[in-house]
């Protein structure tokens, strides 16, 4: 596999930077911790690494190292169309450098050949109550396939720890190459015919997720699913879906269990449901106007949001301090696909109003907009405006970096993660005791 040959090409190199490292400066410290962090969530503290991703906070998001403007330019793309293969962005995030047009081709080949789902997964999907949550659904399809885990055979038949990673790359190959099959099939048994359209074998990894929900000769559509699935690919290590897989694999537990705890994690309403509430948002503001507001309208539509002690979606970001570069790309898509749409118009029009009056008020750190201001919008004008299934979109895309994140941890041979917990009269007594002011 070419992915395989990439990755254990550079092993031994790397390996021997991480014990050097470990062996020469295990006893430089990278955080500290304060008390506010302790109970605040974690914020700001270093307790992963990831070579996958990071978070610049005023550039955005880099995939192994690339900004996503140059992930946009520099990834193959197909002829005739505008945005990268979702197979070049797989081997940049696995191999960490950018691939020629055959190499990203020969991803989308494996995957081809891997993407069949089993019978079992099918009929287990169509006997689930209709009223069933879609990323229930994922969720429990992904953990469903782990009966299909190469890395548990191998691991129970003795598999050496240098072998880990090999083991995990082809669970992480086989679950990617399923993945638009099972998310166009959850969008079909939900909302659409009922049936299991099978992949167009002349089409890409992204375009066939399109073909499958039946918007296969829609262009423009399948052009969004590339831009969308390469902007919401990854978003650094420590982010809750990322540390849940991460955790949850840490144990040695495969692909599979590791990338359904990190989807149940994606469903909270404080991690994927923000596009949602964004779109929601933006349909209550034109639902307020007889005609479409003008500049004036809408800042004293956000002014009186702000008063009444509601946050405006999509506004703001726990490390940016700038546009989001995600959210640009997309409002430059539609710009030029869907100029005339009104609730385009109007993620226009928030995005030219809110950050004026954020920065008036006073009390954000960030101003600017980030991709779930524009996310649910984009899906809404092709048509999918059903509003529970665009989690499942953004875990679809979100795998391909939890994965990722997987092979690697093994590759690294990074231990099960258990840090140790504090009790709240341990600080109370530890604050006393070193007459610290809080």
């Amino acid at each position: 596999m070419l992915l395989k040959d990439k990755i254990g090409a550079q092993l031994p190199e790397f390996r021997e930077r991480i014990i050097k490292l470990v062996r020469e400066s295990g006893t430089v410290k990278i955080s500290e911790v304060n008390v506010s962090q302790l109970f605040g969530g974690m914020r700001e503290v270093h307790v992963v690494v990831s070579d996958i991703s990071h978070i610049d906070p005023y550039e955005g998001i880099r995939l192994r190292g690339y900004t996503i403007p140059e992930v946009l330019k520099e990834l193959p793309k197909c002829e005739g169309t505008d945005f990268p293969l979702a197979g070049g962005l797989y081997y940049l995030l696995m191999v960490g450098c950018l691939p020629s047009l055959d190499e990203a081709l020969q991803v989308e080949d494996e995957w081809k050949e891997r993407g069949q789902l089993p019978d079992y997964v099918i009929k287990s999907l169509q006997s689930m109550p209709p009223e069933t949550h879609p990323m229930t659904m994922l969720s429990a399809a992904i953990l469903m396939l782990q009966n299909e885990s190469i890395f548990v055979r191998r691991y129970d038949a003795g598999m050496q720890k240098s072998d880990y990673w090999e083991a995990a790359l082809e669970d992480s190959m086989n679950l990617t190459a399923k993945l638009p099959a099972i998310a166009a099939y959850i969008y079909n048994l939900k909302y659409n015919s009922g049936k299991l359209i099978p992949p167009n074998p002349d089409l890409d990894w992204s375009a066939n997720f399109a073909h499958m929900i039946q918007k296969g000769d829609d262009r423009e559509y399948q052009d969004l699913s590339r831009l969308f699935f390469v902007l919401h690919s990854d978003h650094e290590g420590a982010n809750v879906s990322a540390h849940t897989t991460h955790l949850v694999a840490s144990t040695l537990s495969s692909v599979y269990y590791a990338c359904s705890a990190g989807m149940n994690a994606l469903a909270g309403p404080l991690h994927g449901l923000a596009n949602q509430e964004c779109l929601r948002w933006l349909l209550q503001v034109r639902s307020c106007f007889d005609s479409f507001p003008t500049h004036e309208q809408l800042e004293a539509f956000a002014w009186e949001t702000l008063r009444s002690d509601k946050v405006i979606p999509g506004y703001g970001h726990a490390v940016l301090r700038t546009i989001d570069p995600r959210f640009t790309a997309q409002l430059e898509f539609g710009k030029k696909y869907m100029p005339d749409d009104e609730l385009f118009r109007l993620v226009n029009l928030v995005f030219q109003v809110v950050p004026q009056v954020l920065k008036q008020y006073g009390k954000v750190k960030n101003p600017w907009p980030n991709v779930d201001a524009i996310n649910g919008t984009m899906q809404y004008h092709y048509g999918v405006r059903q509003f529970d299934f665009y989690t499942v979109l953004f875990g679809l895309s979100r795998i391909l970096g939890l994965t990722a994140h997987s092979v690697w941890s093994r590759a690294m041979g990074l231990p099960i993660e258990r840090p140790q917990s504090i009790t709240t009269p341990m600080i109370e007594e530890y604050v006393e005791t070193n007459h610290i002011v809080m």
